[in-house]
């Protein structure tokens, strides 16, 4: 791991979104070096399913030598963000560094999406993003190490990375465009530049997108805190930039990633909106699970055997552990609608509409359906190449890996 250097002491930050996750790890970073923090996010009480408040990260960030200034921040309000800033210049005497972190995420298509949907992704990231900095960025000029960091991706205009959410990538995309254009705008002045990761990276919220069986096929926080320090230690020549952390880090001699591994040795999922994430899932083995979004073959053929197959597997055990309703939209040489029930009495598999509402709807083609449930097709690769769309709850769909991996030795 990247080693402190003291190079942070007396600095401040102002990190959105700091309460938990990739904003909290990158606060913690820096108090070990003597920073002040300011801790701008909205949990003040605890969560039901997320953990911290900006109270316990401020009292972290403090038991490690830093200092904190918990601040209740949305960052859709202009008038707590500009509340926030004031009492972090009033207290620590300015600001040298502001991290955007906070992100709203719904990984939906667009007939799925609700404009309330639509608005906070838009609000908090882009919209945020924008006001975060624009009420920083007079302090910043008066720094001696200004920088803005963005927690946004590359911009990639493959239309993989939109077709399946639209919404999402809008708003995300929108961070990474303040990215170029205020790097341009203080060119000199303030070092403005993006950061992301190569890989997933395990947070409670990928729990809670992903289910807690993805956390194995990511990194933890701290490749991300351990980038973001090395961005922090540049120059504000260096500007306009859209850093991979794992490419940053090897120019900082780290060799080592398992380190940063959730469990080691297993296969790493790859993050969104890079080119290079294709390549990276095709060396991964059969074990990958799928933290993903959106969902008519004829009876007969492979679809209807690969279905009695299913049938065979199914029990109440089965049924127990997964709870879910499953509608498979197939199209190509085998068109039709076919269902799985996992969620009521023994399970039960077919051809036609399930007899109850279906908690997840898969659509993909009919000869991709049957490469996937014979292993030879993995999920991730078919939804990375925008072969399978998923819409429904996404923790069931990672469940059905079990059920793939159960008939791989019947097909």
């Amino acid at each position: 791991m990247l080693q402190n250097t003291g190079k942070l002491a007396g600095q401040t930050l102002f990190i959105t979104g700091a309460s938990r996750g990739i904003g909290k790890a990158i606060a913690l970073k820096a108090a070990k070096d003597g920073a002040n923090v300011v801790i701008a996010a909205k949990t003040a009480q605890v969560h039901p399913k997320l953990p911290g408040t900006i109270y316990t990260a401020a009292e972290e960030i403090e038991a490690l030598g830093g200092k904190a200034l918990p601040c209740i921040v949305d960052v859709r309000d202009e008038k707590q963000i500009g509340e926030a800033v004031e009492r972090a210049v009033q207290k620590f005497g300015g600001i040298d560094i502001l991290v955007n972190n906070a992100s709203a995420i719904n990984l939906t298509g667009t007939l799925e999406t609700s404009m309330k949907k639509v608005d906070l992704m838009l609000g908090v990231n882009l919209r945020g993003t924008y006001l975060t900095s624009k009420l920083c960025i007079p302090h910043l000029l008066k720094s001696k190490n200004p920088h803005i960091l963005n927690l946004s991706p590359p911009l990639n205009l493959n239309p993989i990375w939109f077709k399946n959410h639209t919404a999402y990538t809008m708003a995300k995309y929108g961070m990474s465009m303040c990215v170029l254009g205020m790097a341009e705008e203080f060119r000199g002045s303030i070092a403005v530049n993006a950061l992301w990761p190569k890989t997933a990276i395990h947070t409670a919220a990928m729990d809670m997108i992903g289910g807690a069986e993805v956390g194995k096929q990511c990194r933890n926080v701290d490749i991300m805190s351990d980038a973001a320090y090395a961005i922090f230690g540049k120059p504000p020549s260096y500007t306009g930039n859209f850093v991979i952390d794992e490419e940053i880090l090897k120019t900082e001699g780290i060799k080592d990633f398992d380190i940063y591994a959730v469990a080691p040795g297993n296969a790493l999922l790859p993050d969104f909106f890079l080119d290079e994430a294709e390549a990276l899932v095709q060396n991964m083995g059969d074990q990958v699970v799928i933290p993903v979004v959106k969902g008519s073959a004829t009876t007969g053929g492979p679809i209807a055997e690969t279905f009695n197959i299913i049938k065979g597997v199914l029990n109440p055990d089965v049924v127990k552990s997964t709870g879910g309703v499953y509608r498979f939209d197939l199209s190509g040489e085998h068109a039709g609608v076919w269902f799985i029930d996992m969620k009521n009495g023994g399970g039960s598999a077919g051809s036609g509409e399930p007899p109850v509402k279906a908690d997840v709807i898969m659509t993909m083609d009919s000869a991709d359906f049957t490469k996937m449930f014979a292993g030879k097709l993995k999920p991730t690769m078919a939804f990375m190449t925008g072969k399978l769309m998923i819409k429904g709850d996404m923790s069931l769909a990672i469940k059905m890996e079990k059920m793939m991996s159960m008939m791989k030795s019947k097909l």
